[in-house]
């Protein structure tokens, strides 16, 4: 089996992931998307950055856009236990040779930022501001009523080493696809609060970040936003599905956004909080490891 045995003890405790900020080049068009469309909230805005959470979140943003010349991603952010795990954190990330900066972020208390061993851009918090729950204001409910972000899936250009790196930082492997020819690990799909995954890594050019991805209460949602789409001006917006994958027994829809980020809608994965649970494998000749059907 490829994918090591899960660390259970790692050097500092990610609860989950958090954020993710995107850069954009219309926050006009941006915010019509995410607001109007698929129906997250906006928690604060100005002429630069328009923050947003979904339904079921207390914290203030699961998404930054912010204005700039080029779309990219910012970075990908990540919810620590306690102030004592950013400092094991930062010295984790010394300890590697990889750059550390504390960094002052709107919204959030004191802030680690780094990277990967692969370039990806991360940063790690404690504290952010808690806002009034909202999840029963059904009002505010609408496009896809997205209740929480889900996780981050990325190309990897040597997913074992990113599996190896993250497994190393507590991240545990609930599905994976290998080649059984060459015996290397093809994708993998690891987490830290207990649903299928926060990351997925999966073979290609990269780093690069494929999709963010929100959970939705039910299949029907997905087939409401469809219908939305198609009749407001974003049907060139629908990339793939919807359907089910077959790693995570998920039910899935892409869609671009303005500038071209990829967003997966996403619902019916499972629980993975036991800490043995053994890892699903998946070959890479399967045809239904990405698409059961759909």
């Amino acid at each position: 089996m490829p994918v090591p045995a899960p660390n259970l003890y790692p050097p500092f405790n990610i609860v989950r992931l958090s954020h993710v900020e995107y850069r954009v080049t219309d926050l006009a068009a941006s915010r019509a998307f995410y607001v109007d469309t698929l129906g997250l909230q906006v928690t604060d805005e100005d002429h630069e950055t328009i923050y947003l959470r979904a339904m079921e979140e207390r914290g203030h943003h699961c998404i930054a856009l912010v204005k700039a010349d080029a779309p990219s991603v910012g970075v990908l952010g990540f919810k620590l236990f306690d102030e004592g795990d950013l400092d094991k954190a930062a010295a984790f990330f010394e300890g590697r040779g990889l750059p550390v900066e504390w960094v002052t972020r709107p919204f959030m208390g004191r802030t680690l930022r780094t990277r990967d061993p692969f370039g990806i851009p991360l940063e790690f918090y404690v504290k952010m501001d808690r806002l009034a729950p909202i999840h029963q204001k059904y009002k505010l409910y609408n496009g896809v009523k997205p209740l929480r972000i889900d996780h981050f899936n990325m190309f990897a250009s040597d997913v074992d080493a990113s599996v190896a790196f993250y497994n190393e930082i507590g991240f545990r492997t609930t599905e994976y696809t290998e080649d059984s020819e060459t015996g290397k690990c093809w994708a993998a799909w690891m987490h830290r609060k207990g649903g299928v995954h926060d990351v997925a890594f999966t073979n290609g050019f990269g780093p690069r970040l494929h999709h963010t991805a929100f959970w939705v209460p039910t299949p029907l949602n997905i087939i409401d936003l469809l219908d939305l789409m198609s009749t407001t001006g974003y049907l060139p917006n629908i990339e793939r599905g919807p359907g089910r994958h077959g790693i995570s027994n998920a039910f899935f829809l892409y869609v671009r956004d303005p500038d071209g980020h990829r967003i997966e809608i996403y619902c019916s994965d499972y629980q993975t909080v036991d800490p043995d649970l053994e890892p699903i494998r998946w070959d890479l000749k399967d045809p239904q490891r990405q698409t059961l059907w759909g």
